[in-house]
């Protein structure tokens, strides 16, 4: 498969600080990929990288097999949706989208066909004589999709594109861009801090932790077989177990995961478990997440909606398959 994006060994430094250290990237043609990670892991500067709005300290980066150090952004196949929009409030709709086509030096006439294609293709068919004021926010997220869409990037690259808005609107926005996203065929390059936004949409996921990349993988295979204890804990919020527990339970002495979801809680305490003593709950509306107790090590479980959930200081027990002990090979 082609690669759209490849970075090799690539870093980039602001003095001591290195906000990218020796990453190894291929994005292929067409996918969905997200960078995921916490505020300062190295994800967004990966993506200005791409864009051009950074250069690489050491290391190569190619865009479609053409080599991306010491190209301008502007003469890069990528185009970039902020989180801000960044909509000119004097110019309407119609000419937001258009703007790029007109400092290109389109004629007027097309520009606005264009426009006018790009706004129908994200669902505001009608809206190009508006101004940004007069819009809500997702609507002024998708302007900014449609103008980035205008100019037919080969790479779109989307950094935090949905954190201005309110959570139900967001998952519509999950769902429309991912569908857009399959439509039109077009490598998406994704940056988020929200591990349900990877996961719920991406091909497949890098998680960034300290300008490095800790794992690459198929959402699926980033949640249940996380490769170190940042990924256990930062994606999903996997209870990660030190080797002394993942010992008794698997005769391996290595650190291991087991997703809340995993355990299963008995108000009785006698038989085979583990016993625990209830210290929080958390009511979460589709299940109800409980702090647990084992004697020292802190464990999270999910009781889902219309499962018996035990009151706070009772005594349970605890169970588990073997098989949801996901045991990890690398222990940073």
């Amino acid at each position: 498969m082609t690669s759209a994006v490849s970075f090799a060994n690539v870093s980039r430094h602001f003095g001591a600080v290195k906000a990218v250290d020796g990453v190894d990237l291929e994005i292929a043609e067409g996918e969905f990929f997200a960078m995921l990670g916490p505020s300062g892991s190295g994800k967004t500067t990966c993506l200005r990288l791409i864009a051009g709005f950074e250069q690489p300290t050491s290391g190569h980066i190619e865009i479609f097999g053409e080599t991306a150090e010491g190209v301008p952004p502007w003469r890069r196949n990528v185009n970039t949706v902020f989180q801000d929009y960044a909509l000119f409030p004097h110019l309407n709709v119609a000419d937001n989208v258009a703007y790029g086509l007109m400092i290109r030096g389109v004629g007027r006439t097309e520009r606005l066909r264009a426009a006018t294609e790009a706004l129908e293709l994200v669902k505001l068919p009608g809206y190009g004589a508006r101004k940004p004021a007069q819009l809500s926010g997702g609507q002024r997220q998708r302007v900014a999709l449609a103008r980035a869409l205008v100019n037919r990037p080969k790479v779109l690259l989307l950094d935090e594109p949905l954190g201005a808005l309110d959570l139900k609107l967001r998952e519509q926005m999950q769902e429309e861009l991912k569908s857009l996203q399959r439509g039109l065929g077009i490598t998406f390059v994704f940056v988020t801090h929200d591990q349900g936004e990877a996961l719920s949409m991406a091909d497949r996921v890098a998680v960034f932790d300290h300008g490095r990349i800790r794992q690459v993988g198929a959402p699926q295979e980033v949640y249940r077989k996380p490769a170190t204890r940042f990924v256990a804990d930062f994606v999903g919020s996997s209870n990660v177990l030190p080797p002394e527990f993942v010992k008794r339970s698997s005769g391996q002495n290595r650190w291991g995961s087991l997703r809340p979801e995993a355990i299963r809680i008995a108000k009785s305490t006698s038989g085979d478990g583990v016993p625990a003593r209830v210290v929080s709950l958390h009511y979460l509306g589709a299940s109800t997440k409980v702090g647990l107790d084992t004697g020292g090590l802190r464990l999270n479980a999910l009781v889902t909606s219309g499962g018996a959930v035990p009151q706070e200081g009772e005594t349970v027990m605890l169970t588990f398959n073997r098989e949801h002990l996901h045991v990890m090979e690398d222990e940073g």
